[in-house]
């Protein structure tokens, strides 16, 4: 057993590179690809057996050491943050873990997989041995009070990205992170209910945050508690868009309207919620922005390449920072549409506020999410270089009395302003597919992620439109109504008669990864009506065009799902312009449930998507235990381990 005793600080080392969970690992997760990623894996599979046991079990419950030597205490950081990153995906972080990890040069810490195991004791022992950090993530934590929270930032100062997503985080814990985390640059504070809109007001006037600004770049605020009415939040959301020109990511409510009220400076408005909180007067804000905003044109327009150059660097600086701390499989795909594309619109942007003048402001903004669509034109004119977009269509207060297809016109409309940049998408809409794809259309050429939500689906030609819309997209989720009586298509029984030549002439989406299509289903419904055999088509055309498909959730698809895996796996004919690999061989997640498909049809899933690690099955009613306990001995013999889930 190793000796436990304080350690002497170590100085803090700079890093250097990006920390990504996957940085040592191929396309396939289960196999690292250098020696580092081999030990690292292993540590992390054998961690409550080996590592974690013998403390565990003689030590956690009796003593509370300040510091812990061995067996990780000389880990470099870097190599600490890795493996703590691999438990955490894995689910394998516990609390003995967790004692003997958390050490001095630690800088990454996310405990959002973990959260019960969050307690006072646990952020004491963060507080005294973690002073280094750079990145924590206590989403969830609801175990901890405010008061505990405020302890443990106060002891953070060198902290950049925090999320309290679903705490119990409030104005004293946001006061705290403004005087005691001044390099702060990103903040997730959704769904805490003790947080108001009037309670983010000093991120943007404390004096720490002042003076780097332009360092703050990221604040998710959504579902947090309300402001005593509308309009307090309205203006607390001005506040902050014009007291942080810095700012690149947002997510609050009340986005939408306060780009309307700085667009038509309605300043009056606010003046008795600007009074009763003591802070600036917006029409102050706005006019020492607009006289900022034109030195800074001035400046860019009468300057070289060089130091225009330098500017871009910096704003892409931020946004390569931001997407370091996602998880997803295409946030390089991402990242690089971004600096491909943003260059131009960085310029264009800024030459099109030099021409406004002082006559109104515009913002950084990139990502915004909780807007409605009566205020996207707003948006638009504030926000012009955004690249990310959330929009909530259901919430439209001026278009309540018009129909689906003058919302959608007025949709595409809007969007049409964001063509050519922007990259992920994310539409809440009650109406026809068709009448989106307009819309689409107008966007689709450069998007990478599209999510849409509420769509009701009137055959499968629409379907095949916004395939062809949006071809570099590497994340499609759509919530789907089938449709009410469609029984076209050909026989499932005749699958192996499909005209190659029609199938070669669908649409696809090659550097698709992530597809879900999720179709509702009331839980009282044992299965789902079999009737949208035409959708066997589009899914062919999904399944065969995306050979770099990682994660497939398919949720109580409306038609036989035998043909369509029939047709992807054994046929010869592809879609056009997919790419020369073989189907779904980078396949390692497959969602199934309450669908209808065979056990056979599972089994050639398994034996040809030879990288599967996870395969839900739940509800599945054409599959019997007998066969799925089968599945699973057979599985055991796989090289890569194979997660079933049958219900």
């Amino acid at each position: 057993m190793p000796l436990f005793r304080q350690l002497e600080h170590t100085l803090e080392r700079e890093c250097q590179r990006k920390k990504k969970c996957k940085s040592e690992l191929t396309e396939d997760e289960d196999k690292p690809s250098t020696l580092t990623g081999l030990c690292l894996q292993s540590l992390a599979e054998n961690i409550k057996e080996m590592w974690a046991k013998d403390y565990a079990q003689k030590y956690m419950d009796q003593y509370f050491f300040r510091y812990v030597m061995g067996p990780f205490s000389s880990l470099p950081g870097d190599l600490l943050d890795e493996l703590l990153c691999i438990l955490s995906s894995r689910n394998l972080l516990t609390r003995a873990a967790l004692h003997l990890l958390l050490l001095p040069q630690l800088s990454w810490l996310s405990l959002t997989s973990a959260c019960s195991l969050i307690n006072a004791n646990l952020c004491s022992l963060i507080q005294i041995r973690c002073q280094n950090l750079q990145s924590l993530d206590l989403s969830g934590a609801q175990n901890i009070s405010a008061s505990v929270l405020c302890e443990l930032l106060g002891s953070q100062p060198r902290l950049r990205f925090l999320s309290l997503a679903g705490t119990l985080c409030d104005q004293r814990v946001v006061s705290v992170v403004c005087r005691q985390c001044p390099k702060l640059k990103h903040l997730d504070v959704s769904r805490c209910l003790h947080l108001t809109p009037e309670a983010l007001l000093p991120l943007a006037y404390h004096e720490p945050l002042v003076k780097n600004a332009n360092i703050f770049s990221s604040l998710l605020a959504l579902d947090i508690g309300l402001a005593e009415n509308e309009r307090d939040a309205v203006a607390a959301v001005a506040f902050l868009l014009l007291s942080l020109p810095g700012l690149q990511r947002l997510a609050v409510e009340g986005l939408g309207q306060a780009c309307v009220l700085i667009q038509n400076k309605q300043f009056e408005l606010t003046e008795e919620f600007t009074s009763r909180e003591g802070v600036p007067l917006l029409k102050d804000l706005w006019a020492k922005r607009t006289q900022e905003d034109h030195l800074k044109e001035s400046s860019l327009l009468s300057t070289d390449g060089e130091e225009s150059f330098t500017l871009e660097g910096n704003i892409d600086e931020y946004l390569s920072l931001e997407e370091s701390q996602t998880d997803t499989s295409d946030s390089t795909d991402i990242n690089e549409w971004t600096r491909a594309s943003g260059e131009g619109c960085e310029k264009d942007g800024c030459r099109s506020r030099a021409c406004n003048g002082r006559d109104s402001v515009t913002t950084s903004l990139r990502d915004v999410q909780g807007l409605s669509l009566d205020t996207l034109e707003a948006v638009g004119k504030v926000c012009p270089e955004l690249r990310v977009l959330s929009l909530d269509c259901l919430q439209s207060s001026v278009h309540d009395n018009v129909d689906s297809f003058e919302r959608a016109t007025v949709l595409a409309r809007g969007l049409g302003r964001f063509s050519g940049q922007l990259h992920c998408l994310s539409l809440q809409f009650a109406g026809l597919l068709s009448e989106l794809v307009p819309a689409l259309k107008a966007v689709g050429s450069h998007l990478l992620s599209l999510t849409l939500e509420g769509i009701k689906a009137d055959g499968h030609t629409p379907l095949l439109e916004l395939i062809h819309a949006c071809p570099r997209l590497t994340s499609l989720t759509i919530h789907l109504d089938p449709p009410r009586n469609n029984w076209d298509g050909d026989d499932d029984e005749e699958e192996e008669g499909e005209d190659e030549g029609l199938l070669s002439n669908l649409p696809c989406i090659p550097h698709l990864r992530s597809l879900t299509l999720n179709f509702p289903l009331d839980e009282r419904q044992m299965k789902p009506a079999l009737c949208w055999r035409s959708l066997k088509g589009a899914l062919w055309a999904l399944l065969r065009g995306a050979s770099l498909l990682q994660k497939l959730s398919l949720i109580a698809v409306p038609c036989r799902l035998d043909p369509v895996f029939s047709l992807v796996l054994n046929h010869p004919a592809k879609p056009l312009g997919a790419l020369d690999s073989p189907p779904l061989h980078c396949l390692r997640s497959v969602s199934l449930n309450r669908s209808d498909i065979t056990m056979e049809t599972v089994v050639h899933i398994v034996n040809t998507c030879w990288r599967l690690s996870h395969l839900d099955l739940s509800g599945c009613w054409a599959l019997t235990l007998s066969s799925i306990t089968k599945l699973q001995c057979k599985a055991k013999r796989r090289r890569h381990t194979l997660q079933i889930t049958w219900t």
